[in-house]
């Protein structure tokens, strides 16, 4: 009889049922259908199939993203999140059978007769055992109400499960980032201290030859300008170096380990990969970001079907078999088998347009979604064709500026030449110092915002997830 019951329900559950939801399908292109051919490079390497341990060439970075990767805590709440998705995910699906509950009680009363015949003296002892299985409330889905619910959750725990490997790429990128930056301000310090020893020497001389009535006042002031704002700039980037460093360990988890690989400098960071961009249409499937958004109007639309419900009648069933006796020895006899089962019906008559209200809301957050996506779709495609364009016109920009700090170096040379032998005074020494001094930041930042935008580059078309994310 349990075994009836129990198939009873379940083709009742499963038989008629309607999808009341909008069909999904993905929104059209919200871009260009090809990127900029101007500054479309002949790669051939397609990054999605690369890990970060593949297109990284510095040792050392790549221990720190592996650091951070298992230590960051905004990575390890996002994963989190996921499992909070996962489990609201199985509770709604659950709802979709029914829930059986075994009971069973015993009970022993002493029952006065009088209470049953007035005048009769004595009581009667009574014992009652009782044992079963029910269903309470199992809403039959025919009009796809639970089925939609549960597939608006299903698309949440997909999309939770999307917004963290996005979070993935972007702790490479900020890491990879941060990396290069503190390899820039540890170059300027150099290139800052290796100015200020040079200009100490300079205003060294520029005394002796004071002293010695050679020249005026005034080049021994120049010099000293030129020595304070090697200071200046020395003490500004070891400030930056220690921001950077303070931010990189916020980045791996709280504290940068130890006996790290030795860094490659600035000039070795290239991994000579050129990579083939595809299409704009390829980052639907490879950007995690856009995977959520899909994700989440996929969710709103099962909301649209589950708000269309409402408006039908729900049916639910209540069933339970058993059997009941007053001897503990005959509890399972045929004479003790006992079941009830009935369907119950309601539909809400006036409820002052709060369906409509509900129906409404959930149209109103899928023109939304559709528009999360567009513009999702729409800033992917920016940051591909902004890191393209970087990729052509910073590395014209480096190679610029490494002839021109070649050309102020010569100038520089002349300059101390000629106002050594007496031909210019010390104003040209102190403008060609000044101009050298700022080429050679210029192209170091350069070298750094290069090195940055491959990266950008990388993780704007969906390189990095080749490996496994941590769950």
């Amino acid at each position: 009889m349990i075994r009836k019951l129990s198939a009873s329900l379940m083709a009742l559950a499963l038989a008629g049922c309607v999808n009341l939801a909008p069909d999904h399908e993905r929104p059209a292109l919200a871009s260009a259908p090809a990127y900029d051919p101007e500054f479309r490079p002949d790669g051939t390497v397609v990054a999605s199939t690369l890990s970060y341990r593949e297109w990284f060439s510095d040792p050392r970075l790549v221990s720190l993203i592996d650091t951070a990767v298992a230590n960051n805590r905004d990575l390890v709440a996002a994963t989190a999140r996921i499992e909070q998705a996962r489990a609201q995910y199985r509770i709604q699906d659950s709802r979709r059978l029914p829930t059986a509950v075994a009971d069973a009680a015993a009970t022993r009363s002493r029952i006065p007769l009088g209470s049953i015949a007035p005048g009769t003296p004595g009581s009667v002892t009574i014992n009652r055992y009782d044992v079963g299985v029910g269903v309470s409330s199992f809403e039959l889905d025919f009009w796809g109400r639970i089925a939609n619910l549960s597939e608006a959750a299903r698309a949440q725990y997909l999309a939770a499960e999307a917004n963290q490997r996005a979070f993935y790429l972007s702790l490479i990128a900020d890491v990879a980032t941060t990396y290069f930056a503190l390899l820039e301000s540890e170059a300027q310090i150099d290139l800052a201290q290796a100015t200020l020893e040079s200009r100490q020497e300079g205003l060294r001389i520029a005394r002796l030859r004071l002293d010695a009535g050679v020249t005026s006042a005034l080049p021994f002031r120049q010099s000293e300008t030129l020595l304070t704002t090697a200071e200046q700039q020395l003490a500004a980037q070891r400030l930056s170096q220690a921001q950077q460093r303070n931010q990189l360990s916020v980045l791996v988890g709280g504290t940068t380990p130890e006996n790290l690989p030795v860094a490659l400098p600035m000039s070795g960071q290239e991994n000579g990969m050129e990579l083939d961009p595809g299409t704009p249409s390829d980052l639907l499937l490879v950007r995690p970001d856009i995977v959520a958004a899909e994700e989440q109007l996929r969710a709103a639309r099962a909301n649209i079907g589950a708000a269309r419900a409402a408006f039908f009648p729900t049916i639910s069933l209540t069933g339970n078999a058993g059997f009941s006796s007053n001897d503990l020895d005959n509890l399972f006899s045929s004479d003790g088998l006992s079941w009830s089962f009935g369907p119950s019906i309601s539909l809400p008559i006036f409820d002052w347009g709060a369906r409509e209200a509900d129906l409404d809301l959930a149209k109103a957050r899928e023109v939304e979604q559709v528009a999360v996506y567009e513009k999702t779709v729409q800033e992917a495609f920016r940051e591909v064709s902004d890191a393209l364009a970087g990729r052509r016109w910073l590395a014209e920009q480096v190679a610029a500026l490494t002839q021109g700090v070649a050309a102020q170096e010569r100038i520089t040379r002349l300059a101390r030449l000629r106002y050594r032998e007496g031909v210019a005074d010390y104003l040209e020494v102190l403008d060609a110092e000044r101009n050298l001094f700022t080429a050679q930041q210029q192209l170091l930042t350069t070298q750094r915002a290069f090195l940055q935008n491959g990266t950008s580059l990388f993780v704007a078309l969906g390189g990095g997830l080749a490996v496994e994310t941590p769950s």
